[in-house]
């Protein structure tokens, strides 16, 4: 069963490494992975929770972010991987055919991708929290998500299956921590810039 999954998880990641190479993907995907192209997003999410909220609901928000964050990192990155151990595509030598590496492979393991954790745990939280203000604009941080976590198996750092647990993983965390912190911010209620 478990080298069922296996096989099927590399065969799947061949695909998307491969089977989907152009030369658009190879100059877009990259730059998901790169902090100083998503970061920005952040910081304007982060300037319109300043910009719309009281400062007692921007304090709850950015203790239950960070806790959110802290949380999903370590738990992938720190204590995860490490008991799994899993090399990373680009580093499996007798991996054949061999996978085309895009980026700087990194010398961590593989399993579960901390990047896929860590941004569906922000969209999770997120949605948690602003869905109701967000309507139907709120898929985007799905959409945000999965593209950000797709590009890590196309540039040959991770595996699907690494993918899935990770945002999984993200998901759990950053919707637990967002309701509490919903929940946290009900009494007060939130405030839009039409009731402030």
């Amino acid at each position: 069963m478990i080298e069922t999954i296996l096989q099927w998880d590399t065969t799947l990641m061949h695909e998307i490494n491969a089977g989907w190479s152009h030369p658009v993907l190879d100059f877009l995907l990259p730059l998901f992975r790169n902090k100083f192209f998503w970061l920005p997003l952040y910081v304007l999410c982060m300037a319109w929770i300043i910009y719309n909220h009281r400062i007692r609901h921007i304090v709850v928000i950015f203790i239950c972010l960070f806790l959110a964050v802290f949380a999903s990192d370590t738990i992938s990155a720190k204590l995860i991987k490490y008991q799994v151990a899993r090399p990373r595509p680009c580093q499996e030598v007798n991996l054949y055919p061999p996978v085309i590496v895009r980026v700087n492979c990194g010398s961590g393991f593989s399993f579960p991708s901390a990047h896929a954790a860590n941004h569906f745990c922000l969209a999770s939280f997120f949605i948690s929290i602003f869905g109701y203000f967000l309507g139907r604009w709120k898929y985007l941080w799905w959409f945000w998500a999965i593209l950000i976590s797709l590009a890590q198996v196309y540039v040959g750092v991770h595996y699907p299956l690494d993918i899935i647990c990770g945002a999984l993983l993200g998901m759990i965390v950053g919707t637990s921590i967002g309701i509490f912190c919903y929940h946290r911010l009900q009494p007060i209620t939130i405030q839009s810039p039409d009731n402030t």
